[in-house]
């Protein structure tokens, strides 16, 4: 059974193998270039002063290859879920020759544990090889990557470390068990995409934010975690404040609320990701005033709105937690995976002839 089962499934496997060696060769090639650029970029802004402007240049030189590398570990559990999962049993069903394999000394659970064993173990081998090259190779850029790309930021997150294992097992295994219930390969591949896709856009969403409890701090503004202090020309308009999705000593934090606090302690709205919030400060007297010299630097008039009590209040997940939920989160796929896993043995059981 074994046998047959390698020479049905051979075919894929050389595509993928073919496929991730190059890769594997590519990640070799540029990987320690990469490092290097870095690391002597580090020593030479350190000595400057200037590794704002570093991090930003780097990022930004290669994030066209960050963005690609990303995508494609997103995407190949999907894509295995997809091209091997979902057929790997309708098309026995479809020709009928699971009956000739039945009807032996095989039985239907031996059958099944063999294809589910199998196959799935490569396809998870497949995707942990894949997000392990990138992870290693995105190393630097994920230590230096822009506002929303850090390494605990959803899209980052699941193309690094051992989640895409996770994701694998449970697309392979969630395509082999709407095979078996639905019984077309095609209707079972889209059915098996559509709700691959809406679990994953869930989860980062509406479960990951609270796999720890989040870290709720406030913040005075500084240049760490304000976006832009906009002085009017003309006076008499008040100032507009512009926060940043960052914290202030913890960066590559996930930040989940990001808020301008007044004064009293309420929001303001508008701080972050809006129009930017509207302080009550004069702009015609004093630091914010246009023709202040304070103004133009911008120092004078933020070291007003701090003695004002402005604050940032944020809600992140911290950058230190990234193993902690890349384990949790793939402990939850793999809980998932045994129960489709359970649902395959039962249905082939119970409802297939």
């Amino acid at each position: 059974m074994i046998w047959l089962t390698w020479r049905q499934f051979r075919g894929s496997v050389a595509m993928v193998a073919v496929i991730l060696i190059i890769l594997a060769v590519a990640l070799a090639v540029t990987g320690p270039q990469l490092a290097s650029a870095y690391s002597a970029g580090i020593d030479d802004c350190s000595a400057q002063n200037t590794c704002e402007n570093f991090y930003n240049r780097f990022f930004g030189a290669h994030q066209l290859p960050f963005m690609a590398l990303t995508l494609v570990v997103l995407v190949l559990p999907a894509l295995l879920g997809l091209f091997w999962g979902a057929p790997m049993i309708t098309r026995e069903l479809e020709a009928g020759t699971h009956l000739l394999v039945w009807n032996q000394s095989v039985t239907r659970r031996r059958w099944l544990a063999v294809k589910l064993g199998l196959t799935g173990l490569v396809t998870v081998a497949s995707a942990g090889l894949c997000g392990l090259m990138v992870t290693w190779w995105s190393s630097p850029l994920d230590d230096s990557a822009a506002e929303g790309m850090a390494l605990m930021a959803p899209l980052v997150f699941g193309a690094r470390g051992i989640t895409p294992m996770g994701y694998a097992a449970f697309a392979f295994v969630l395509g082999v068990t709407i095979g078996l219930v639905v019984r077309r390969t095609l209707p079972a591949m889209a059915i098996t995409l559509a709700v691959f896709a809406a679990i994953q856009l869930v989860l980062p969403t509406a479960l990951r934010p609270h796999l720890a409890t989040p870290v709720t701090a406030t913040f005075e503004l500084g240049m760490s975690n304000m976006e832009s202090l906009s002085i009017p020309q003309e006076g008499g308009t008040p100032p507009r404040l512009f926060l940043r999705e960052a914290v202030p000593g913890k960066p590559g934090s996930w930040v989940l609320t990001n808020e301008l606090l007044g004064p009293s302690g309420k929001v303001i709205p508008g701080g972050s990701g809006g129009s930017g919030a509207v302080i009550d400060v004069s702009s015609t007297s004093g630091p914010c005033a246009p023709g202040s010299a304070a103004a133009g630097a911008g120092d004078g008039c933020l070291g007003e709105v701090n003695r004002l009590g402005y604050r940032q209040k944020v809600t992140y997940q911290p950058l230190e937690r990234f193993w902690q939920f890349q384990w949790i989160e793939t402990g939850i796929y793999a809980l998932l995976t045994a129960g489709l896993t359970w649902l395959s043995f039962w249905w082939i059981r119970r409802r297939v002839s």
